[in-house]
């Protein structure tokens, strides 16, 4: 039986992760009655309290509007600065005086990873980080190598089982029921396979650019901030084999074992676009090869996948808001039902939908009205929202996991360094991305490389 955490500590405070995720997050614990412990904000600036209370209100209003008064004012009493640089030791000793009752505290390292290693041994140092948990943000490292250093930093203060590798696709509702949709539903199993399926698309499109972190987002690049970590983690709840048992280690045995048998993507078969006007962007490097968007051919080699090509694409300035995974099965043998010189029937496609209203949509084949003995695609779909009512958002599942202990929706260290394994040959090139022009769907060449890709289910900004 694991503890929960009795008191949350949030290094980065004052950034743009904890303002717009994880408020809005302790608040809506706080309205459950599932937070119930103080909440301790660290940072370089000079905060007080009354300061970190305001932030706090300003960010909840963004999310949800006017707060509800009780529970804001139940927030606001937990919250308390503490103000020093991540490298002194005295900011560790006015943490420790403020914990000094606390027996399981979660530390949340929203802060750079250039400075984890400042932070843990200042935790170290004043014994805190022997009893606590911590949190941490992707991109975990920036390649496989410092991965492994970031991991061995973190191992060196905490035990694995207290390290929370967080990505937020992770918690996302919509993302874990692709798992219950494949392994609660015994009809998908025959056909799950290379016999059925034709090919697999997922596509992770934003309509918005850099949105004002052109600086941060230079150095990273689509596929560390995607590829990598989300667009990875959904082939992997696509392909993976059903988990032994219903614990955190064997559900992440299986997306391993399949992470594995996936080849390093290839250059050759990935296209790297970068929207026009990024070099323009305050903070973009001049002349940078940074790609706002990628599109790749992954290989899974496994008996259940071997030749059926993963197309995984993701970019910004898009012509909206999706995440979507497009299964295509394989057409039938004989065409019975089609006039002659008529266009082949389509494909039967199962759409997962995992963005904005998530859902499942089936395409299949019907008969035309008529005399003729002709068919037509007809989409058979669910909006979950609609069925099952509102979900918790995934800060908050992933929050309220980390202080109970549970580690099914965190990723693993091994998990990690198959993701930088996969995508290591594509990292850092040289050559120029292609130019392609906002509101599209990036360069030709990624259409090529699909042989044509599946129109997604967008959300557009304008329209809600």
């Amino acid at each position: 039986m694991q503890t929960r955490a009795d008191a949350v500590v949030l290094f980065g405070v004052t950034g743009d992760l904890v303002f717009k995720k994880l408020f809005p997050a302790l608040y809506q614990m706080s309205r459950q009655g599932r937070l119930g412990v103080p909440v301790i904000g660290v940072a370089r600036s000079a905060w007080d309290d009354e300061q970190l209370i305001e932030r706090a209100h300003k960010s909840i209003e963004a999310a949800v509007g006017q707060p509800d008064d009780a529970a804001f004012r139940e927030l606001a009493a937990r919250l308390t600065m503490v103000t020093g640089d991540y490298a002194d030791p005295v900011t560790y000793e006015r943490l420790a005086e403020q914990l000094r009752e606390s027996t399981r505290p979660v530390f949340y390292l929203a802060i750079p990873p250039s400075v984890f290693g400042d932070v843990v041994a200042g935790l170290v140092k004043v014994g805190l980080a022997e009893k606590g948990r911590v949190i941490v943000e992707k991109p975990f490292g920036r390649d496989r190598e410092t991965a492994a250093d970031l991991n061995q930093t973190l191992a060196g203060a905490f035990t694995q089982s207290d390290i929370f590798r967080i990505d937020h696709y992770l918690g996302k509702e919509s993302v874990e029921g692709l798992l219950v949709f494949r392994f609660a539903n015994a009809f998908l199993e025959p056909v799950w396979n290379r016999n059925y399926i034709a090919s697999v698309q997922v596509t992770l499109a934003e309509e918005f650019g850099t949105e004002g972190r052109a600086g941060f987002y230079d150095g990273v690049g689509a596929v560390r901030d995607v590829l990598q970590n989300h667009l990875l983690q959904v082939a992997a709840l696509l392909a993976m084999e059903p988990p032994i048992a219903d614990d955190a280690d064997a559900y992440r045995d299986e997306e391993v074992k399949v992470l594995r048998q996936v080849e390093p993507l290839d250059p050759a078969t990935t296209v790297r676009g970068q929207y026009v006007g990024y070099l323009d962007e305050a903070g973009v490097a001049a002349g940078s090869t940074t790609e706002t968007f990628v599109s790749t051919k992954l290989s899974i080699e496994s008996w259940r996948w071997a030749g059926v090509p993963f197309y995984l694409r993701a970019g910004k300035c898009m012509p909206g808001t999706a995440t979507e995974a497009v299964v295509e099965l394989r057409r039938p043998p004989r065409l019975l039902f089609s006039e002659i010189d008529a266009p082949l029937p389509e494909a039967n496609l199962v759409r997962f939908r995992l963005g904005h209203s998530d859902g499942v949509t089936m395409s299949v084949q019907a008969k035309s009205p008529g005399t003729e003995t002709v068919s037509q695609p007809v989409d058979l779909g669910v909006d979950f929202a609609t069925a099952l009512g509102h979900r918790q958002e995934a800060y908050e599942r992933l929050l309220d996991d980390a202080m109970d202990g549970r580690r099914h929706r965190f990723a693993r260290a091994d998990t990690i360094d198959q993701e930088w394994r996969i995508v290591s040959p594509i990292l850092d090139v040289a050559e120029r991305p292609v130019p392609y022009y906002k509101g599209t769907w990036g360069p030709a060449q990624a259409d090529v490389l699909a042989g044509g890709w599946h129109d997604v289910s967008l959300r557009i900004k304008n329209q809600g």
